[in-house]
């Protein structure tokens, strides 16, 4: 008979707890909801400020928008001035989707400002190509800065 209990007493808890997780779910899918619904009012807000001043407003990032891992947007662009025999930059920024948008134009030319002083890119003729012909300096990896090049065996190894 204790048996008998014991095992009532589990089925008992059992449909308790799960009572309580539905309606603990039912709850965050209306505050989900309703944070989707705020998140379109900022957008809503940020379309109206940019229509009615012409700039827009500092963007907002939501809670499910993420940031780039950083390198991507040279990566990215490396691979598509490789694939792209002879690229200018009206043609790259087209590609990549951000034409006429500035902060988007902007990150591209530093992009392949930072690809170019790599020599991982070059520029002919007002084209991007990828790499430089002959060059002696090693590449760096993507996400490397200038720091992180090795030093030369002749080079001093202190910098005054």
């Amino acid at each position: 008979m204790p048996d008998e209990s014991f095992a009532d007493y589990i089925a008992r808890e059992r449909e308790r707890l799960s009572r309580e997780r539905e309606e603990i779910s039912s709850q965050r899918r209306e505050l989900d909801t309703r944070l989707a619904a705020i998140d379109r009012e900022f957008q809503a807000l940020d379309a109206y400020q940019m229509a009615k001043i012409g700039k827009p407003s500092s963007a907002r990032r939501t809670q499910t928008e993420r940031r780039a891992p950083r390198g991507s947007r040279r990566e990215g662009l490396l691979n598509l001035i490789r694939e792209g025999n002879g690229l200018s930059r009206r043609e790259i920024l087209e590609r990549v989707g951000v034409k006429g948008d500035k902060s988007g134009e902007v990150s591209v030319s530093n992009a392949l400002s930072a690809l170019m002083k790599g020599n991982q890119v070059r520029r002919e003729g007002g084209k991007y190509y990828p790499g430089s012909p002959g060059a002696v300096e090693p590449e760096l990896p993507l996400d490397a800065t200038e720091g992180d090049q090795p030093l030369e065996a002749d080079a001093e190894t202190s910098r005054d």
